[in-house]
């Protein structure tokens, strides 16, 4: 049998080339003890592993040259050679990139396809769900009255980030998003207050517009222009969640730091980044508040599904360019 997993080949400097990486045949691996194989269903594309590629020091090992690539994965468990874990369960794991992976039962953790769709274990139940609960309610400090912007609020995190916060008690949530169209979602969809085309003009000014009495919490995806607008309407006590900064992933040369950063000692502002891996804690709770508001439709999401592992390459490009309408995953 064979499997064809993608491999990283030359580390991309700018945006990245088709020829950085290779879909690459190999054997289907054989489990160990301890071990199950899994089938995968669908794969993760996520803007953190640009960082990834890249050899600088970060908070996650990057990628190895010449080695199959990694990335969140669902599946279903096709040879186990752990104890708790059978054949026919089906698993989260985190050894995507590939149609066949050889998954630590340690590390692999079971969901159920009869309580929700395996691929939102990927999205809203999964990582970035979790991503949004924690950056909005524990770093940011959100309360009951805040006003919320949100950046790359059409995405599979900050849909969360807007509707959690409309479920919270937000006095008025606002989003900036790529095209008309997913303006449109936000408001007529997901339910914020207010929300801009970043293409249609000046940050600034269209924020000022949707929001002139200011915001008490930015969750930022963005950076760049969106950081430094989001400073400016920031109001006295405000708080900012660093969750990414997708405006530079791929640039070659340091960017520019917001020019308004004196503006936090007038407002007591705050700036924190955060890792939804320091958040694990808070799963259980996570799951207990959210699940029932999918269930419900009190919550709703969006996914931009791809087929074939031929293209997960091309889904991945696709998130860096905001391609997507919610969590972009590729099924197998």
């Amino acid at each position: 049998m064979i499997n064809r997993e993608w491999h990283l080949l030359s580390r991309p400097v700018g945006w990245p080339k088709p020829e950085d990486f290779a879909l690459v045949e190999a054997p289907v691996p054989s489990p160990r003890e301890g071990q199950v194989l899994v089938r995968n269903t669908y794969l993760s594309v996520d803007p953190y592993m640009r960082g990834r590629m890249s050899e600088a020091k970060s908070y996650v090992a990057p990628f190895e040259l010449g080695k199959v690539m990694q990335g969140g994965a669902v599946g279903e468990v096709v040879e186990s050679r752990a104890e708790g874990i059978a054949a026919g369960d089906h698993v989260l794991h985190f050894l995507g990139w590939r149609e066949y992976a050889a998954v630590d039962a340690q590390h692999a953790v079971k969901v159920d396809p009869q309580a929700a769709p395996l691929s939102t274990y990927l999205g809203v139940l999964g990582m970035t769900g979790l991503t949004a609960y924690a950056g909005l309610l524990r770093t940011a400090s959100f309360k009951e009255g805040d006003a919320v912007f949100v950046s790359g609020a059409a995405g599979a995190v900050g849909s969360q980030v807007g509707q959690i916060a409309k479920l919270k008690g937000a006095s008025r949530v606002i989003g900036s998003a790529g095209s008309d169209e997913k303006v449109k979602l936000l408001v007529d969809e997901y339910g914020f207050d207010a929300a801009f085309n970043y293409r249609n003009g000046p940050v600034a000014e269209q924020l000022r517009q949707a929001a002139p009495d200011g915001i008490d919490v930015y969750f930022d995806n963005v950076g760049g222009d969106h950081l430094e607008a989001a400073i400016g309407s920031l109001n006295e006590g405000g708080r900012i969640a660093v969750c990414g900064m997708i405006s530079v992933y791929n640039n070659t040369e340091p960017a520019p730091g917001p020019r308004n950063l004196a503006r936090l000692i007038q407002t007591r502002g705050r700036i924190e980044g955060f890792l939804v891996g320091d958040h694990y804690d808070l799963q259980p709770q996570f799951v207990q508040e959210v699940g029932p508001w999918v269930a419900s439709g009190a919550l709703k999401y969006r996914e931009t599904v791809v087929e074939g592992i031929e293209n997960n390459l091309e889904a991945f490009l696709g998130v860096l360019r905001g391609d997507n309408v919610g969590k972009m995953v590729v099924k197998l």
